[in-house]
């Protein structure tokens, strides 16, 4: 079994503490997905931060490593490792660009989702006006597919995640999103956007972020709950786990350069207040308890063990070994 974390953001710094991803080595997480660049960060950003975490987690090989295949993520189960990978949230780092996809991955980038609740040239966004996939995100989707990369559709709004899951040859996954029938946020996905995800072959990762669950203080049974829900819906080989962790650092900015504008990329109409400050997160260390909450709501010990990380893994089996296709 492997334990899989889709997606975690460290401060988007070069200096960012490691400390986050200790706790999740600790916790007997073998994957994590962090975050490098987001739609409102800059190149002059996301280069830098793509530069030193890579020469960081180099540097400590009996520690960590970036992970190519999956044989890479069994290898540091088996060492005691953390195999850490990495992701983008939104287009505008490909700058218009389908051959920039790869360029990213052979940075260690394995999984990307278009948009960043805002409309753009590629993608719809989940808090915007209803566009559906553009011309060149189509374009962007063959790219993804080509290069091996997880297409991911979190913080997409309805209609392009339907258009990309139409369009994509490989599975599709929500890296962090809940049910939107057990939590009414515009960040969650109907049924009919789960079921897509399904018909694919995917996996729903569900966030453990306070307002997408629908709690002010989340804990393994919330996360659970949600889980039960997609499982029951479309099975329980669909579903996995990505907490979604926005860690923060005391003294280090990493707000992007220049104009930076909170209310329009966390709209305070769609329910974020200051931006995102008054989130809460399920800590790291509810993956210890993840296995019982989900035993709780009825999971046998494969499913669970789906859940935990061996749904996204086969996924990763089919998608990273596709760059030939």
């Amino acid at each position: 079994m492997i334990r899989w974390e889709a997606h975690s953001c460290l401060p988007l710094h070069p200096d960012a503490s490691f400390e986050p991803l200790e706790r999740y080595r600790a916790a007997g997480v073998h994957h994590v997905c962090i975050n490098v660049g987001m739609d409102m960060n800059p190149l002059s950003q996301i280069l830098p931060v793509l530069a030193a975490f890579r020469a960081r987690l180099r540097a400590e090989p009996a520690r960590y490593l970036i992970p190519c295949t999956v044989a890479d993520i069994e290898h540091a189960r088996n060492t005691g490792k953390l195999a850490v990978g990495f992701d983008l949230e939104g287009a505008l780092p490909l700058l218009e660009r389908p051959e920039m996809v790869a360029l990213y991955r052979d940075l260690g980038v394995r999984q990307i989702h278009f948009a960043y609740n805002r409309n753009n040239s590629v993608a719809g966004g989940c808090h915007d006006e209803p566009q559906g996939l553009t011309a060149l995100g189509r374009q962007m989707v063959q790219a993804v597919n080509g290069a091996g990369v997880l297409m991911d559709c979190a913080h997409t709004e309805r209609r392009t995640t339907l258009d990309i899951m139409a369009h994509s040859r490989h599975p599709v996954v929500f890296s962090h999103a809940n049910p939107l029938a057990l939590a009414d946020h515009g960040r969650n996905i109907t049924d009919e956007q789960i079921r897509a995800c399904a018909a694919t072959g995917g996996v729903v990762c569900i966030s453990g972020v306070s307002k997408f669950l629908g709690c002010d203080a989340p804990q393994a049974s919330d996360l659970a709950r949600h889980v039960a829900y997609v499982a029951n819906l479309v099975g329980a080989q669909h579903v996995g786990l990505g907490l979604d962790i926005g860690f923060s650092q005391a003294g280090l900015n990493d707000d992007p350069p220049g104009a930076f504008d909170p209310g329009f990329w966390w709209p305070a109409q769609a329910g974020y207040g200051r931006g995102i400050s008054q989130m809460r997160y399920a800590p790291i260390e509810t993956w210890q308890t993840l296995p019982d909450a989900l035993r709780a709501v009825g999971m046998g010990p494969q499913e669970v063990n789906g859940v935990l990380g061996d749904n996204m893994v086969r996924v990763a089996r089919q998608v990273w070994g596709a760059e030939a296709d």
